[in-house]
């Protein structure tokens, strides 16, 4: 083999070699590349997500009666009865709770009593599913529907022992009246009802 023949596969060889390198290096930045912009692109989806976690808003409520730890409690807004008696530490053996409606709503500045058996029993028929907070009137005397005992209700004028029930069983069903407006949706109260009781009572 003559000295040109080797000089040009020399060359080929070279020539070769560093295809191989150019090929194997462009290969491994691109690799690099969409590295970098895939590590880019979580960095930046983890900047955007938002924080879907609220914090709640605290209310104080007052837990009184057949409770182990009675007194004061702050509690989330939003928090219910049955929530108020596990902050208080459960409830006595004595406690009577067929009558309480553990998934009420309560708000801040609300007393929720327990009463025992025999408080229970002396009870009239419907007074108990309430959160009490002694007299649920306001400085100006209007009874507040969406705390008042039955008792209480019918000291308003239109509305009798049957519709003061049916006042109680709405709002435990629904929640609580945002407007004194609202307790026409009630069966029973029409326009003309709630004409006669309206100056009598109020949602707050």
């Amino acid at each position: 083999m003559d000295k040109q023949k080797i000089i040009k596969i020399a060359i080929v060889i070279i020539i070769a070699i560093l295809a191989i390198v150019y090929y194997i290096s462009t290969n491994q930045n691109t690799a690099d590349y969409e590295d970098i912009l895939t590590n880019a692109a979580i960095v930046e989806n983890k900047k955007e997500e938002p924080n879907t976690k609220e914090e709640k808003n605290k209310i104080k409520v007052y837990v009184a009666g057949e409770v182990n730890i009675p007194g004061v409690l702050e509690l989330e807004e939003g928090a219910r009865i049955e929530d108020a008696i596990q902050g208080a530490g459960g409830v006595k053996v004595e406690a009577d709770l067929k009558n309480i409606n553990l998934a009420y709503e309560i708000s801040d500045g609300e007393k929720i009593y327990i009463p025992n058996t025999a408080e229970a029993e002396s009870e009239e028929s419907g007074n108990s599913s309430d959160v009490s907070s002694g007299n649920n009137s306001n400085s100006n005397g209007k009874i507040n529907i969406n705390k008042a005992t039955a008792t209480e209700l019918t000291s308003v004028p239109g509305i009798g022992a049957s519709t003061a029930q049916k006042i109680i069983t709405y709002r435990e069903e629904n929640g609580k009246f945002q407007a004194i407006e609202d307790v026409k949706k009630v069966s029973g109260i029409g326009d003309s009802k709630f004409e006669s009781m309206k100056e009598y009572i109020s949602v707050k």
